[in-house]
Protein backbone atom coordinates (compact mmCIF):
# COMPACT_ATOMS: atom_id res chain seq x y z
CA UNK A 1 0.00 0.00 0.00
CA UNK A 2 0.98 2.94 -0.64
CA UNK A 3 0.20 6.85 1.32
CA UNK A 4 0.44 10.41 0.21
CA UNK A 5 1.20 12.93 3.27
CA UNK A 6 0.24 16.37 3.01
CA UNK A 7 3.56 17.25 4.54
CA UNK A 8 5.52 19.62 1.49
CA UNK A 9 9.43 18.78 1.60
CA UNK A 10 10.63 22.13 0.98
CA UNK A 11 8.78 23.36 4.32
CA UNK A 12 9.94 20.40 6.12
CA UNK A 13 13.49 21.04 4.88
CA UNK A 14 13.23 24.67 6.12
CA UNK A 15 12.03 23.69 9.51
CA UNK A 16 14.37 21.36 10.41
CA UNK A 17 17.06 23.67 8.95
CA UNK A 18 15.79 26.60 10.74
CA UNK A 19 15.44 24.74 14.55
CA UNK A 20 19.11 23.08 13.98
CA UNK A 21 20.84 26.52 13.10
CA UNK A 22 18.94 28.54 15.65
CA UNK A 23 19.88 25.84 17.89
CA UNK A 24 23.75 25.80 17.13
CA UNK A 25 24.07 29.15 17.14
CA UNK A 26 22.05 30.37 20.15
CA UNK A 27 21.57 26.66 22.21
CA UNK A 28 24.49 26.91 24.07
CA UNK A 29 24.32 30.57 25.37
CA UNK A 30 20.85 30.13 26.42
CA UNK A 31 21.14 26.74 28.06
CA UNK A 32 19.27 24.89 24.96
CA UNK A 33 19.52 21.49 23.40
CA UNK A 34 16.39 20.87 22.06
CA UNK A 35 13.24 22.19 20.28
CA UNK A 36 10.46 21.10 17.66
CA UNK A 37 8.12 22.71 15.28
CA UNK A 38 4.90 22.06 13.83
CA UNK A 39 3.32 23.59 10.96
CA UNK A 40 0.00 23.34 9.46
CA UNK A 41 -2.89 24.76 7.36
CA UNK A 42 -5.84 26.69 8.29
CA UNK A 43 -7.83 23.36 7.92
CA UNK A 44 -5.01 21.45 10.18
CA UNK A 45 -3.52 19.63 7.53
CA UNK A 46 0.38 19.20 8.73
CA UNK A 47 2.91 20.46 5.95
CA UNK A 48 5.85 20.50 8.51
CA UNK A 49 6.93 18.57 11.93
CA UNK A 50 10.50 18.42 13.31
CA UNK A 51 10.56 16.90 16.32
CA UNK A 52 14.09 17.30 17.75
CA UNK A 53 17.00 19.00 16.61
CA UNK A 54 18.71 15.94 15.06
CA UNK A 55 16.98 12.46 13.81
CA UNK A 56 19.64 10.46 13.85
CA UNK A 57 20.97 11.42 17.43
CA UNK A 58 17.27 10.93 19.24
CA UNK A 59 14.20 9.76 17.38
CA UNK A 60 11.88 10.86 20.00
CA UNK A 61 9.84 13.45 18.78
CA UNK A 62 8.96 15.77 20.84
CA UNK A 63 6.20 17.44 18.69
CA UNK A 64 3.77 14.57 19.24
CA UNK A 65 5.00 12.49 22.57
CA UNK A 66 6.61 15.10 24.71
CA UNK A 67 4.15 16.75 27.20
CA UNK A 68 5.56 20.01 28.59
CA UNK A 69 4.08 22.60 30.76
CA UNK A 70 2.87 25.50 28.04
CA UNK A 71 3.08 28.29 30.29
CA UNK A 72 1.26 31.86 29.42
CA UNK A 73 0.37 29.85 26.25
CA UNK A 74 -2.23 28.21 28.01
CA UNK A 75 -4.06 31.85 28.97
CA UNK A 76 -5.76 31.61 25.76
CA UNK A 77 -8.22 28.66 27.09
CA UNK A 78 -8.68 31.30 30.41
CA UNK A 79 -9.64 34.65 28.34
CA UNK A 80 -11.78 32.19 25.77
CA UNK A 81 -13.49 31.31 28.89
CA UNK A 82 -14.01 34.81 29.83
CA UNK A 83 -15.41 35.88 26.80
CA UNK A 84 -17.87 33.00 27.15
CA UNK A 85 -19.40 34.62 30.60
CA UNK A 86 -19.52 37.88 29.19
CA UNK A 87 -16.11 39.85 29.57
CA UNK A 88 -15.01 42.09 26.70
CA UNK A 89 -11.72 43.15 25.86
CA UNK A 90 -11.77 47.16 27.11
CA UNK A 91 -13.22 45.76 30.51
CA UNK A 92 -10.89 46.41 33.63
CA UNK A 93 -9.54 44.21 36.21
CA UNK A 94 -7.58 43.84 39.25
CA UNK A 95 -4.26 43.29 38.25
CA UNK A 96 -2.64 43.73 41.90
CA UNK A 97 -0.90 40.87 43.58
CA UNK A 98 -3.02 38.09 44.71
CA UNK A 99 -3.01 35.31 47.65
CA UNK A 100 -4.10 31.68 47.07
CA UNK A 101 -3.87 30.01 50.51
CA UNK A 102 0.32 30.14 50.63
CA UNK A 103 0.65 30.62 46.81
CA UNK A 104 1.68 33.80 45.38
CA UNK A 105 2.02 34.02 41.98
CA UNK A 106 4.45 36.55 40.45
CA UNK A 107 3.91 38.41 37.24
CA UNK A 108 7.25 38.21 35.17
CA UNK A 109 10.07 40.37 36.20
CA UNK A 110 8.56 41.19 39.58
CA UNK A 111 6.33 43.77 38.06
CA UNK A 112 3.39 45.39 39.86
CA UNK A 113 -0.09 46.69 38.56
CA UNK A 114 -3.22 48.33 39.45
CA UNK A 115 -6.17 48.10 37.09
CA UNK A 116 -6.16 46.97 33.36
CA UNK A 117 -8.26 45.86 30.70
CA UNK A 118 -8.24 42.37 29.60
CA UNK A 119 -6.55 42.84 26.45
CA UNK A 120 -3.72 44.86 28.36
CA UNK A 121 -3.80 42.10 30.50
CA UNK A 122 -3.43 39.65 28.07
CA UNK A 123 -0.80 41.27 25.64
CA UNK A 124 1.64 41.76 28.43
CA UNK A 125 0.91 38.54 30.08
CA UNK A 126 -0.08 39.26 33.12
CA UNK A 127 -0.18 36.22 35.59
CA UNK A 128 -2.21 37.94 38.51
CA UNK A 129 -4.45 38.41 36.06
CA UNK A 130 -4.73 35.54 34.45
CA UNK A 131 -5.02 33.50 38.09
CA UNK A 132 -7.89 36.13 39.57
CA UNK A 133 -9.75 36.12 36.02
CA UNK A 134 -9.52 32.28 35.98
CA UNK A 135 -10.87 32.19 39.37
CA UNK A 136 -13.91 34.38 38.85
CA UNK A 137 -15.03 32.56 35.78
CA UNK A 138 -14.76 29.31 37.56
CA UNK A 139 -11.95 26.37 36.16
CA UNK A 140 -14.72 24.14 35.35
CA UNK A 141 -15.18 26.74 32.39
CA UNK A 142 -11.77 27.19 32.02
CA UNK A 143 -11.89 23.82 30.66
CA UNK A 144 -14.74 23.64 28.92
CA UNK A 145 -12.82 26.20 26.62
CA UNK A 146 -9.93 24.39 26.19
CA UNK A 147 -12.03 21.50 25.40
CA UNK A 148 -13.87 23.65 22.70
CA UNK A 149 -10.95 24.53 21.11
CA UNK A 150 -9.95 21.07 20.77
CA UNK A 151 -7.36 20.46 23.81
CA UNK A 152 -7.75 17.10 24.84
CA UNK A 153 -4.53 17.29 27.59
CA UNK A 154 -5.44 15.83 31.42
CA UNK A 155 -6.47 19.17 32.94
CA UNK A 156 -6.55 19.06 36.91
CA UNK A 157 -8.69 22.13 38.35
CA UNK A 158 -6.14 23.97 40.62
CA UNK A 159 -5.22 27.90 40.37
CA UNK A 160 -1.73 27.25 38.62
CA UNK A 161 -3.59 26.00 35.82
CA UNK A 162 -4.31 29.26 34.92
CA UNK A 163 -0.70 30.11 34.18
CA UNK A 164 -0.36 26.33 31.95
CA UNK A 165 0.74 24.26 34.97
CA UNK A 166 -0.68 21.20 33.67
CA UNK A 167 1.21 19.49 30.44
CA UNK A 168 0.40 19.28 26.70
CA UNK A 169 2.24 18.47 23.50
CA UNK A 170 2.83 20.71 21.00
CA UNK A 171 1.12 19.12 18.00
CA UNK A 172 -2.19 19.27 20.28
CA UNK A 173 -1.80 23.08 21.24
CA UNK A 174 -0.49 23.67 17.73
CA UNK A 175 -4.14 22.26 16.61
CA UNK A 176 -5.81 24.39 19.08
CA UNK A 177 -4.56 28.01 17.73
CA UNK A 178 -5.74 26.51 14.42
CA UNK A 179 -9.24 26.24 15.49
CA UNK A 180 -8.78 29.95 16.15
CA UNK A 181 -7.85 30.84 12.56
CA UNK A 182 -10.04 28.88 11.08
CA UNK A 183 -12.47 30.05 13.20
CA UNK A 184 -14.54 25.68 14.36
CA UNK A 185 -14.55 24.36 17.39
CA UNK A 186 -11.81 21.70 18.51
CA UNK A 187 -9.74 21.23 14.96
CA UNK A 188 -8.53 17.61 14.18
CA UNK A 189 -4.75 17.90 12.68
CA UNK A 190 -4.58 15.38 9.79
CA UNK A 191 -1.44 13.73 7.68
CA UNK A 192 -2.90 11.86 5.09
CA UNK A 193 -3.87 13.18 1.89
CA UNK A 194 -4.25 10.18 0.19
CA UNK A 195 -3.78 6.38 0.26
CA UNK A 196 -3.96 3.34 -2.32
CA UNK A 197 -2.45 -0.13 -3.22
CA UNK A 198 0.46 -0.49 -5.28
CA UNK A 199 -0.03 0.18 -9.22
CA UNK A 200 -3.15 1.43 -8.79
CA UNK A 201 -4.43 5.12 -8.14
CA UNK A 202 -4.50 7.03 -4.68
CA UNK A 203 -7.63 7.54 -2.94
CA UNK A 204 -8.10 11.00 -2.14
CA UNK A 205 -8.25 12.38 1.73
CA UNK A 206 -9.35 15.99 2.99
CA UNK A 207 -9.66 17.14 6.57
CA UNK A 208 -11.82 15.53 8.85
CA UNK A 209 -15.38 16.45 9.03
CA UNK A 210 -16.08 19.12 11.87
CA UNK A 211 -19.35 20.18 13.42
CA UNK A 212 -19.71 22.92 11.08
CA UNK A 213 -20.82 24.94 14.01
CA UNK A 214 -18.85 28.54 14.01
CA UNK A 215 -16.38 29.14 16.82
CA UNK A 216 -17.75 32.02 18.86
CA UNK A 217 -15.32 34.87 19.66
CA UNK A 218 -13.02 34.16 17.16
CA UNK A 219 -12.51 37.39 15.88
CA UNK A 220 -12.33 38.94 19.61
CA UNK A 221 -9.21 35.91 19.84
CA UNK A 222 -7.81 36.91 17.13
CA UNK A 223 -7.43 40.52 18.15
CA UNK A 224 -6.68 39.62 21.23
CA UNK A 225 -3.73 37.38 19.88
CA UNK A 226 -2.84 39.89 17.00
CA UNK A 227 -2.08 42.53 20.41
CA UNK A 228 0.37 40.29 21.71
CA UNK A 229 2.69 39.98 18.62
CA UNK A 230 1.84 44.39 17.95
CA UNK A 231 2.70 45.72 21.16
CA UNK A 232 2.99 42.85 24.20
CA UNK A 233 5.28 39.83 24.76
CA UNK A 234 5.51 38.22 21.39
CA UNK A 235 7.01 41.54 18.92
CA UNK A 236 10.05 39.23 18.00
CA UNK A 237 7.32 37.36 15.86
CA UNK A 238 6.25 40.48 14.46
CA UNK A 239 5.93 41.12 10.18
CA UNK A 240 5.92 43.38 7.64
CA UNK A 241 2.64 43.34 6.96
CA UNK A 242 1.05 42.86 10.62
CA UNK A 243 -0.46 39.84 9.80
CA UNK A 244 0.99 37.82 12.57
CA UNK A 245 -1.10 36.52 15.63
CA UNK A 246 -0.16 34.41 18.75
CA UNK A 247 1.10 34.04 22.27
CA UNK A 248 4.35 33.67 24.26
CA UNK A 249 4.56 30.86 26.58
CA UNK A 250 7.24 30.37 29.17
CA UNK A 251 7.14 27.70 32.31
CA UNK A 252 8.60 27.47 35.30
CA UNK A 253 12.33 28.77 36.16
CA UNK A 254 12.50 28.92 32.43
CA UNK A 255 11.98 24.63 31.67
CA UNK A 256 10.22 25.44 28.60
CA UNK A 257 9.37 28.09 26.22
CA UNK A 258 7.07 28.12 23.06
CA UNK A 259 5.13 30.44 20.84
CA UNK A 260 2.72 29.44 18.78
CA UNK A 261 0.70 31.54 16.52
CA UNK A 262 -0.46 32.25 13.05
CA UNK A 263 -0.78 33.95 9.47
CA UNK A 264 -3.25 33.89 6.66
CA UNK A 265 -0.94 30.85 5.62
CA UNK A 266 0.33 28.87 8.02
CA UNK A 267 -0.74 28.46 11.74
CA UNK A 268 2.72 27.13 13.41
CA UNK A 269 3.79 26.10 17.19
CA UNK A 270 7.23 26.13 18.59
CA UNK A 271 8.78 24.63 21.44
CA UNK A 272 12.26 24.61 23.17
CA UNK A 273 14.21 23.31 26.25
CA UNK A 274 15.77 20.30 27.56
CA UNK A 275 14.93 16.65 27.29
CA UNK A 276 15.99 16.42 31.05
CA UNK A 277 13.75 19.71 32.02
CA UNK A 278 16.76 21.22 33.45
CA UNK A 279 16.31 25.37 33.03
CA UNK A 280 17.28 27.56 30.08
CA UNK A 281 19.38 30.05 30.32
CA UNK A 282 16.68 33.10 30.72
CA UNK A 283 15.08 32.03 27.13
CA UNK A 284 11.06 33.03 26.97
CA UNK A 285 8.63 31.88 24.48
CA UNK A 286 9.23 36.25 23.29
CA UNK A 287 13.01 35.18 22.37
CA UNK A 288 14.18 32.01 21.33
CA UNK A 289 10.67 30.38 19.61
CA UNK A 290 9.14 33.62 18.64
CA UNK A 291 12.30 34.03 16.25
CA UNK A 292 12.04 30.55 15.32
CA UNK A 293 8.87 30.90 14.40
CA UNK A 294 9.05 34.41 12.77
CA UNK A 295 12.19 32.90 10.63
CA UNK A 296 10.05 30.22 9.46
CA UNK A 297 7.18 32.06 8.61
CA UNK A 298 8.76 34.15 6.63
CA UNK A 299 11.20 32.26 4.68
CA UNK A 300 7.94 30.27 4.10
CA UNK A 301 6.17 32.30 1.75
CA UNK A 302 7.17 31.75 -1.45
CA UNK A 303 6.02 28.73 -1.01
CA UNK A 304 2.47 29.07 0.38
CA UNK A 305 1.24 29.26 -3.12
CA UNK A 306 1.94 25.37 -3.37
CA UNK A 307 0.02 24.77 -0.02
CA UNK A 308 -3.67 24.77 -2.01
CA UNK A 309 -2.21 21.62 -4.12
CA UNK A 310 -2.33 17.99 -3.52
CA UNK A 311 1.00 17.10 -1.45
CA UNK A 312 3.29 15.28 -3.57
CA UNK A 313 5.02 13.20 -1.02
CA UNK A 314 4.79 9.68 -1.06
CA UNK A 315 6.18 6.68 1.10
CA UNK A 316 5.74 3.00 1.03
CA UNK A 317 3.20 1.76 4.30
CA UNK A 318 4.25 -1.53 5.16
CA UNK A 319 2.10 -4.73 5.77
CA UNK A 320 0.38 -5.42 8.74
CA UNK A 321 1.47 -8.81 10.21
CA UNK A 322 -1.80 -11.25 11.45
CA UNK A 323 -0.51 -11.20 14.74
CA UNK A 324 -0.16 -8.27 17.03
CA UNK A 325 1.69 -8.11 20.37
CA UNK A 326 0.20 -7.40 23.12
CA UNK A 327 1.17 -5.75 26.36
CA UNK A 328 -0.41 -4.54 29.68
CA UNK A 329 -1.76 -1.26 27.94
CA UNK A 330 -2.77 0.63 31.28
CA UNK A 331 0.65 -0.05 32.81
CA UNK A 332 2.81 1.11 29.93
CA UNK A 333 0.76 4.19 29.20
CA UNK A 334 0.86 5.45 32.55
CA UNK A 335 4.87 4.41 32.55
CA UNK A 336 5.74 5.79 29.00
CA UNK A 337 4.61 9.44 27.60
CA UNK A 338 5.41 7.94 24.18
CA UNK A 339 3.35 4.58 24.68
CA UNK A 340 2.02 3.72 21.33
CA UNK A 341 -1.14 1.44 21.95
CA UNK A 342 -1.26 -0.32 18.16
CA UNK A 343 2.10 -2.08 19.15
CA UNK A 344 2.71 -1.76 22.68
CA UNK A 345 6.10 0.08 21.78
CA UNK A 346 7.02 3.46 23.34
CA UNK A 347 10.29 5.75 21.61
CA UNK A 348 13.06 6.27 23.84
CA UNK A 349 15.09 9.25 23.71
CA UNK A 350 17.70 7.78 21.65
CA UNK A 351 17.51 4.34 19.43
CA UNK A 352 14.48 2.70 17.75
CA UNK A 353 11.27 1.85 19.58
CA UNK A 354 11.11 -0.11 21.98
CA UNK A 355 8.12 -2.71 22.98
CA UNK A 356 7.04 -2.52 26.52
CA UNK A 357 7.28 -5.15 28.50
CA UNK A 358 5.72 -3.44 31.94
CA UNK A 359 3.30 -5.61 33.68
CA UNK A 360 4.10 -8.14 31.15
CA UNK A 361 7.27 -10.08 30.87
CA UNK A 362 6.50 -12.90 29.35
CA UNK A 363 5.11 -11.01 26.30
CA UNK A 364 8.18 -9.26 26.07
CA UNK A 365 10.18 -12.42 26.08
CA UNK A 366 7.78 -14.27 23.45
CA UNK A 367 9.39 -10.53 21.20
CA UNK A 368 12.46 -11.50 22.41
CA UNK A 369 13.01 -8.17 24.44
CA UNK A 370 14.45 -8.58 28.02
CA UNK A 371 13.92 -6.41 30.76
CA UNK A 372 17.49 -5.41 31.20
CA UNK A 373 19.16 -3.06 32.98
CA UNK A 374 19.42 -0.59 29.96
CA UNK A 375 16.00 -0.99 29.13
CA UNK A 376 15.22 0.55 33.01
CA UNK A 377 17.84 2.85 32.00
CA UNK A 378 16.06 4.36 29.03
CA UNK A 379 12.40 4.04 30.73
CA UNK A 380 14.12 6.23 33.83
CA UNK A 381 15.51 8.99 31.09
CA UNK A 382 11.84 9.50 29.69
CA UNK A 383 9.87 9.96 32.71
CA UNK A 384 12.49 11.14 35.38
CA UNK A 385 10.85 15.00 34.81
CA UNK A 386 7.83 13.27 35.84
CA UNK A 387 9.26 12.75 39.32
CA UNK A 388 10.33 15.88 40.15
CA UNK A 389 7.86 18.64 41.32
CA UNK A 390 7.25 21.38 39.26
CA UNK A 391 5.46 24.88 40.58
CA UNK A 392 3.40 27.10 38.52
CA UNK A 393 3.95 28.42 35.01
CA UNK A 394 5.72 32.12 35.85
CA UNK A 395 9.82 31.53 35.95
CA UNK A 396 9.01 33.84 39.22
CA UNK A 397 6.03 32.04 40.69
CA UNK A 398 6.73 30.78 44.14
CA UNK A 399 4.12 27.78 44.98
CA UNK A 400 3.40 27.09 48.59
CA UNK A 401 -0.22 25.78 48.94
CA UNK A 402 -1.65 24.51 45.97
CA UNK A 403 -1.17 21.30 44.62
CA UNK A 404 1.47 20.44 41.38
CA UNK A 405 -0.37 18.61 38.20
CA UNK A 406 1.53 15.82 37.21
CA UNK A 407 0.12 14.26 34.19
CA UNK A 408 1.24 10.09 33.39
CA UNK A 409 -1.68 9.33 30.88
CA UNK A 410 -0.77 9.65 27.12
CA UNK A 411 -1.73 13.41 25.91
CA UNK A 412 -4.20 12.85 22.80
CA UNK A 413 -3.35 9.19 22.56
CA UNK A 414 -6.67 9.07 20.19
CA UNK A 415 -5.43 11.31 18.40
CA UNK A 416 -1.90 10.62 18.14
CA UNK A 417 -2.36 6.96 17.44
CA UNK A 418 -4.71 8.09 14.40
CA UNK A 419 -2.51 10.90 13.44
CA UNK A 420 0.55 8.74 12.89
CA UNK A 421 0.28 5.48 11.74
CA UNK A 422 3.76 3.76 10.69
CA UNK A 423 4.72 6.49 8.22
CA UNK A 424 4.21 9.28 11.02
CA UNK A 425 6.61 7.70 13.46
CA UNK A 426 9.60 9.24 11.21
CA UNK A 427 6.96 12.13 10.15
CA UNK A 428 10.17 14.65 10.98
CA UNK A 429 12.58 12.77 9.18
CA UNK A 430 11.45 13.44 5.76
Amino acid sequence: MRIRTTLQPELQELADRIITEVLKREGPTGGVTQGALVAMRPDGAVVAMVGGRDYDESQFNRAVDAKRQPGSAFKLFVYFAALQKGYLPDDEIDASPIRVGRWEPENYGGQQYGRMTLSQAFAHSVNTVAVRLAMTVGFDEVIAAARMLGLDAPLSEVPSMALGANEVNLLNLTSCFAAVRAGRPKLEPWGIAGFGAEGRGLRSLGPPAGSGEALPHQQVLTNLLRAVVSHGTGRAAALDDDDAAGKTGTSQDHRDAWFVGFNKALVVGVWVGNDDRSPMKGVTGGSLPAEIWKRFVVAAKPFVDHLNKPATVEAPLGPVTAKQPRCDQATCAATYQSFRSSDCTYQPYSGPRRLCDKGNSQIAAGHGVGNSSRDTELADQENSSQESERKSDNPRARQHGPPRTRSVAPVAERRASSFRPAIFEKLDRY
